[in-house]
């Protein structure tokens, strides 16, 4: 690592995450969530960067050295191929493959009648949601895997074998690109750790939009007990890829739970009470949550003021960052609000007017990020992402007189105990496990030496399946 890259990121890692307490760093922190728009900007085609990981990889560092920003994700065309195809999931449409070289990764959700959990099987999830996602879930959403009873061929058990293989190649390449994105380009990872709302992947992963349309209406108690079961579970595969030094904070993406994709009485009895906890639960300990509000969100602004003091960064998409900013701006640091279709078709000299709107009106007093609404992808213009980087670097500068200096320790504060435990109801399989030791240990011959050092080797091993169905499950 060169001394320059080093400084350079300590610098950045101090101004993000100082925006991110909702304090004055130096000048406004740039994080741009860039997807295809890598590869367009490195010469890539988009199947190049969705089938070959160290592609995307590396035009990420070269956005990040070309543009010199504080922080972005490491990858965000993450639906890698090899993953996909080697598992057969087949609810995903791939550039080269299914779609043209130039599209773009597509979610491809069943009909209603295909859902992959019947509006029947609410009791199974609930009593075992990883026995569910392992024997019912997983076999009905790949090609070349079969639930138990079922014959089973060479090419099933090589399905499971490559996948979980091809998975976790992925995450030791994605934790090595992002300390290439610190030692090459002084490029802070953006992000680390994923959350999902539980009634959001009820309708992303299970249900289908439909199906949890009709089932809030004809069963909500039972839509209730399914989200409550998942919530120990969601929280557990949050932590797993939290940042160790609790600095960058773990996404949400939420997607369908706001009005009008449902009800207000649906959000207030069944969304936020199985979300809320969790995010409370993740800042106890230590952790912020980025709450990449996919979509207008403004209807729920005062139910997300409720959440602890600097717990969550807020980002906008389609919503009015202005009234965000003033519902939220006193509490939590606010992000985005550049609209993608302005940086698509509009001109540098609009995108910086924009920006100089967005900055005045909310980033003032600190406490705000600057990003795009939504994804960046492939259909917008060099020349707008570099207008939108240049200027706030040189019109996003605080008053340095009145800015604070963070080091280190100040930066990660964090709240000294937990006020806040998410208790699922009584379940055969604790988070994190697949086979429980009192199982497994029936196994085993007499053990005639430690039995604590058998037990962790086990447990770790274990954790590993568990991390893989349930990043099947949420990824």
């Amino acid at each position: 690592m060169s001394e320059q890259a080093e400084r350079l990121y300590q610098e950045r890692l101090r101004r993000y995450v100082a925006a991110m307490r909702n304090q004055k760093p130096d000048r406004v922190p740039i994080r741009p969530f860039v997807a295809e728009f890598i590869a367009k900007y490195a010469g890539y085609t988009n199947q190049q960067v969705t089938h070959d990981y160290e592609s995307a990889f590396k035009a990420a560092r070269r956005c990040a050295a070309d543009f010199g920003w504080d922080a972005m994700p490491g990858n965000l065309v993450y639906n890698w191929l090899g993953v996909t195809k080697a598992i057969g999931w087949n609810f995903y449409a791939f550039p080269g493959v299914e779609l043209p070289v130039d599209g773009v990764v597509q979610y491809r959700e069943p009909p209603e009648e295909n859902a992959f959990m019947k509006a029947n099987e609410y009791d199974l999830l609930i009593k075992d949601p990883t026995e569910f996602l392992l024997n019912v879930w997983l076999p009905r959403i790949t090609d070349h895997i079969r639930r138990p009873g079922e014959p089973v061929t060479f090419y099933h058990n090589m399905a499971l074998l490559n996948g979980g293989m091809s998975m976790l190649s992925y995450w030791h390449a994605l934790a090595r690109q992002a300390e290439l994105l610190r030692t090459k380009t002084g490029t802070v990872s953006a992000i680390s750790g994923l959350l999902k709302a539980p009634l959001d992947i009820i309708g992303d992963r299970l249900r289908g939009y439909i199906g949890l349309c009709i089932d809030l209406v004809e069963k909500p108690d039972v839509v209730l007990a399914a989200c409550e079961a998942l919530m120990p579970h969601l929280l557990h595969v949050a932590l797993s890829g939290a940042d160790p030094d609790k600095n960058v904070p773990i996404t949400i993406w939420m997607h369908r739970g706001c009005v009008p994709c449902v009800s207000r009485e649906h959000f207030d009895g069944i969304y936020w009470p199985t979300l809320k906890p969790i995010v409370e639960e993740i800042w106890a300990q230590g952790h912020q949550v980025l709450f990449y509000a996919e979509g207008n969100w403004d209807a729920h602004l005062q139910s997300f003021a409720e959440l602890p003091e600097a717990s969550i960064i807020y980002h906008v998409d389609k919503g009015d960052i202005f009234r965000a900013h003033e519902v939220l701006g006193h509490r939590f640091c606010v992000s985005g609000g550049i609209p993608n279709y302005l940086l698509s078709y509009g001109t540098p000299d609009d995108v910086r007017a924009y920006c100089k709107t967005v900055i005045d009106g909310v980033a003032q007093d600190g406490g705000y990020i600057m990003d795009a609404s939504a994804i960046i992808q492939d259909d917008t213009k060099v020349e707008n992402i570099r207008a939108m980087t240049d200027f706030t670097r040189e019109y996003g500068v605080y008053d340095q007189s009145a800015s604070v200096t963070y080091s280190n320790d100040q930066v990660q504060r964090s709240p000294k105990e937990a006020k806040f435990v998410v208790e699922g109801k009584k379940q055969k399989r604790k988070p994190g496990v697949c086979i429980p030791w009192e199982e497994k240990v029936n196994e085993f011959p007499k053990i005639t030496g430690n039995e604590q050092l058998v037990r962790e080797t086990w447990e770790s091993v274990d954790g590993l399946g568990y991390a893989f169905i349930w990043s099947s499950f949420t990824w």
